[in-house]
């Protein structure tokens, strides 16, 4: 991998996300970490001066067991990958790291960054430093459609702004 500027990238994370899908990680080799599949996020910028500072946005659900890594890590990270382990991202999202090593299971290698996992197999790395988390609330949802569809259990995700501090491409 190789370390690139934010402002070097050029993507779309209409298809990045919600067609080819992520992997949320938190945690590293010293506290344990865990993965979940992820295609709702955003990416862009907010807040600070200047322009705004590089950002992501994650969703995560209460019952997933990844929540309490991000919650507890300062540090995530998001994974993108080729085509080719698009089944992979399908097993990591259908089973928990409670149950299983997932991602032994599925033949992903971890590598351990200072306070955050990716992995090898990744053609994109975004490290984020968390700065923000909220829940999603019901009374905010102005297109009851979207409740309906998404939330009929109302189990509502949190949401988590993160700073993008570093990008690793794959070489």
């Amino acid at each position: 991998m190789k370390e690139v500027s934010v402002q070097e990238l050029q993507l779309n994370p209409m298809t990045l996300i919600a067609k080819e899908w992520m992997l949320v990680t938190a945690g590293d080799d010293k506290t344990g970490y865990n993965t979940m599949t992820a295609s709702w996020g955003h990416l862009g910028s907010i807040w600070g001066h200047g322009g705004g500072l590089p950002t992501s946005v994650i969703f995560v659900r209460p019952q997933r067991y990844t929540k309490q890594f991000v919650d507890r890590e300062p540090l995530y990270t998001l994974c993108f990958f080729s085509e080719e382990h698009h089944s992979k991202l399908v097993y990591l999202g259908s089973h928990s790291g409670r149950d299983e090593d997932k991602v032994a299971k599925v033949g992903l290698t971890p590598v351990f960054g200072e306070g955050y996992t990716y992995f090898a197999e990744a053609s994109l790395v975004l490290v984020c430093r968390k700065l923000y988390r909220a829940p999603v609330l019901e009374e905010g949802f102005v297109d009851k459609a979207v409740l309906e569809d998404c939330y009929p259990q109302r189990d509502f995700h949190d949401l988590y702004v993160g700073e993008i501090v570093k990008v690793l491409k794959a070489e």
